[in-house]
């Protein structure tokens, strides 16, 4: 029952990208379509969860001056396996998502992470929190990233619903397009949570 609360924090309460408002340079650069959302929330869980496992392996051993320091590296190490095995397995993906894989190192949501809950609580709950607060990332950037697509190009997931002769609403691919589709995705967000607590 623990284990689910931890899970379901990090995908209603504490979404990153709906709640807490974190993570927002990758959320609005990389979803241009579902499939890079999608691809984008996966390799940060992917990261969130190992770094999150290995920052509470090592909270003991490491001194408090350098604790910041050490959790850098450690997630810079997760990383760069990370994009190692894109680049061997999935080269598509790795060239679409470019310089925003190596600037996971840099992710708030992931340093914020090991800081405020992995430093504190032991391997298997701060695994759960990664893998809770990934599934809040992965979530919101493929909504984020199917809105955009329909809108923009008229196609999900690289499936085409309207005919080829017409585009989509160009405004939605390009940067302020993001800005109107997560405002809008926030309200709506606000308002079901609203909604919900007051049950």
């Amino acid at each position: 029952m623990k284990g689910m609360k931890i899970v379901l924090n990090g995908l209603i309460k504490e979404n990153p990208t709906f709640c807490l408002l974190l993570g927002m340079c990758p959320t609005l650069a990389t979803t241009t379509s579902a499939i890079n959302g999608m691809g984008m929330g996966l390799c940060t869980m992917f990261v969130l969860m190992c770094s999150n496992m290995a920052v509470s392996a090592i909270k003991n051993l490491v001194p408090d001056k350098v604790r910041i320091p050490a959790f850098v590296v450690v997630i810079a190490t997760f990383v760069t396996i990370l994009q190692l095995v894109l680049q061997a397995y999935v080269p598509a993906l790795n060239k679409s998502l470019g310089i925003f894989i190596p600037l996971i190192v840099v992710n708030c949501i992931i340093l914020g992470r090991a800081e405020a809950f992995a430093s504190k609580h032991n391997v298997f709950d701060s695994l759960l929190d990664g893998i809770g607060i990934g599934l809040g990332f992965t979530l919101a950037l493929t909504l984020l990233g199917s809105v955009r697509e329909m809108l923009g190009a008229g196609s999900i997931f690289g499936w085409k619903f309207i005919s080829a002769d017409s585009d989509g609403i160009l405004l939605f691919i390009l940067p302020p397009g993001a800005f109107i589709a997560l405002g809008y995705l926030i309200a709506i967000v606000n308002r079901l949570r609203a909604k919900y607590e007051k049950k």
